[in-house]
C-alpha cells in the first residue's frame, strides 16, 4: 500500500511575461519501505514537485491531489500541514544551509525539533535523543557536533545533521531533495548509502530527488523520469536501466558514468530545455530528439504502459510503439 499518493499535480507561478508550468500533470505512488528516485535536468520540475508535497512552494497556483494518511495535503489547512511537516514527512535540502539555522548549535536544533511536535518530552530527553540520532548518522563526536555552530562543520557534516534532523521523530517519508549538491564523489557516495541504510533500517519510504540517474543506479526501487514538467518514464529501477525507452531517458543514461557503458565515452543531450512560459507544440523533447517524427512537432504523448512489461510507462510516439519486449529482459537485470 502506497504512503503517499501523487495523483495530476499541477503546479504554476505567475511571472511578468507569463505563467510558468513548472510540473504539468505528474501522478507517482511510493510505498513505506522502499526509494523512489525522480530525475532530470535542472528545470525539469523534480524539486517544485517534491517542494509541493509539503506545500513549501511559495505563491505557487497548486491542483491535483497529494494523498497522505487518507487526506489530500493540497488541502490541508495550516494546521495539518505543520503537524505532517519535520514529524510525519521529513525533508532534507540540497544546501544544508537552507535548513539549518546558522545563529543556533545544531544539537539545540534538532532539540527544539523533537520538542515542537512532542511536547511532552524534556529537554533532557530531547538532547538525549539528538546524540542518538547524531551518532545513527555516522557522525564520529555527536557530542561535538551538537555544540557546534553550522558554518563549523564540513558539507557532509552539516548534511547528516539535517538528515539526522529529518529522521529524530521517525517519520513515515524522507524526502530527500538533490542531498547530495556541491559534496565531492566520496561523500556524495557515503550520504546515498547513509539514506539507503536508513530507508532500510527503518523501513521508511524515501523520495530521492537528483538531476544524475547513474547516482540512484544501485540503490532506488522505482525511478521517475521527469522532462519539462512532465514524467515521460516510470519503471522498476531494474527495468529503466535495463531497458530504457525514452530517447530522453537513454541520453541521460549515456551522459552520466554510473548509468552508461564505461567502455563508451560520454556524451550529452544536444540543445536546452524549452522555456517553461512557451513551451513547443506536441513533444516538449522533440526540438532536442534525434528520433522526432512529425507527429511528434504537433500532438504531445500520453504517458501509457510499454509492450510486454509490467509497471514500465512511456511517454514517447516513436519508442512505445516500435519497442519489441525482450522475454528475457528480467532475467539479465542484477
Amino acid at each position: 500500500m502506497a504512503v503517499l499518493e501523487v495523483r495530476d499535480l499541477h503546479v504554476s507561478f505567475r511571472a511578468e511575461r507569463g505563467t510558468i508550468r513548472a510540473v504539468r500533470g505528474v501522478s507517482f505512488a511510493v510505498r513505506l519501505g522502499e526509494m523512489l528516485a525522480i530525475v532530470g535536468e535542472s528545470g525539469s520540475g523534480k524539486s517544485t514537485c517534491a517542494l509541493s508535497i509539503l506545500g513549501l512552494n511559495r505563491q505557487a497556483e497548486t491542483s491535483g491531489e497529494v494523498l497522505f494518511d487518507g487526506s489530500d495535503l493540497l488541502k490541508s489547512d495550516s494546521r495539518r500541514l505543520r503537524e505532517v511537516r519535520g514529524n510525519r514527512i521529513s525533508i532534507v535540502l540540497q544546501d544544508p544551509l537552507s535548513g539549518l539555522h546558522p545563529y543556533y548549535k545544531v544539537g539545540w536544533q534538532i532539540v527544539e525539533a523533537i520538542r515542537a511536535h512532542r511536547p511532552n518530552v524534556s529537554k533532557r530527553s530531547a538532547r538525549s535523543a539528538a546524540l542518538e540520532v547524531l551518532d545513527r548518522v555516522g557522525l564520529a563526536e555527536p557530542g561535538r557536533a551538537a555544540e557546534s555552530y553550522p558554518f563549523q562543520l564540513s558539507g557532509g557534516m552539516r548534511q547528516r545533521s539535517m538528515i539526522a534532523m529529518a529522521i529524530a521523530l521517525d517519520p513515515e517519508l524522507l524526502i530527500a531533495d538533490e542531498p547530495t549538491t556541491a559534496l565531492d564523489a566520496a561523500v556524495k557516495s557515503e550520504i546515498l548509502e547513509l539514506i539507503r541504510g536508513l530507508q532500510k533500517e527503518l523501513g521508511i519510504a524515501v523520495i530521492l530527488v537528483t538531476h544524475d540517474l547513474g547516482v540512484v543506479s544501485h540503490i532506488a526501487d522505482d525511478v521517475v523520469v521527469m522532462y519539462a514538467g512532465s514524467v515521460v518514464e516510470r519503471a522498476s529501477r531494474k527495468r529503466l536501466f535495463a531497458s530504457p525507452i525514452h530517447p530522453y531517458t537513454n541520453g541521460l543514461l549515456q551522459s552520466s558514468l554510473e548509468g552508461g557503458a564505461r567502455s563508451r565515452p560520454l556524451s550529452s543531450i544536444p540543445g536546452n530545455p524549452p522555456d517553461p512560459l512557451a513551451f513547443p507544440r506536441g513533444c516538449a523533447f522533440h526540438p532536442r530528439c534525434s528520433l522526432s517524427i512529425e507527429k511528434c512537432t504537433v500532438e504531445s504523448p500520453e504517458l501509457k504502459p510499454v509492450q510486454g512489461t509490467s509497471g514500465h510507462e512511456c511517454a514517447c510516439w516513436v519508442e512505445v510503439d516500435d519497442h519489441k519486449p525482450d522475454r528475457n529482459t528480467e532475467e539479465t537485470i542484477v
